[in-house]
């Protein structure tokens, strides 16, 4: 796939986000603390290689997650600022590996790799839209 040939190893980037009860456990269960949950730290690590990869694809086309292996190492508490980094660590095979990890300014909290697939939006739509309506899973 020539559209990925053009994203250099070492590109990177970073996204922040400051914690609110939203993106909590608890907003989901009551009976859990008030902290960072941890979909949402792996989507934070998402978003940011997807915004670093973005800038390298042409017109009409985005990147979706096809990998994710993260560990969450430490609770974050609400008021805190969450910065995700993303950088290329491989590029091939129709997909781009990023090393990911989050930090709380205090200590890291997430580390690992997310694996990203560019994709033409269109053909990607299309793929969606014989989905819609079909429910259940095929045979």
């Amino acid at each position: 796939m020539d559209v990925i040939q053009s994203i250099p190893v070492g590109s990177s980037g970073t996204k922040s986000l400051v914690v609110t009860r939203d993106v909590t456990v608890a907003r989901a269960d009551e009976s859990m603390p008030a902290v960072f949950a941890t979909p949402m730290m792996i989507l934070l690590m998402e978003m940011t290689a997807g915004e670093v990869l973005q800038q390298y694809l042409p017109a009409g086309w985005i990147s979706v997650g096809v990998v994710v292996n993260v560990r969450h190492l430490a609770a974050t508490p609400v008021g805190a600022t969450v910065v995700a980094k993303a950088e290329v660590i491989a590029v091939g095979d129709g997909t781009v590996t990023f090393s990911v990890e989050a930090h709380d300014g205090y200590q890291k909290i997430g580390e690992g790799t997310h694996v990203r697939a560019p994709v033409e939006m269109e053909r990607f739509l299309r793929r969606v839209r014989r989905k819609e309506g079909k429910g259940g899973m095929p045979n």
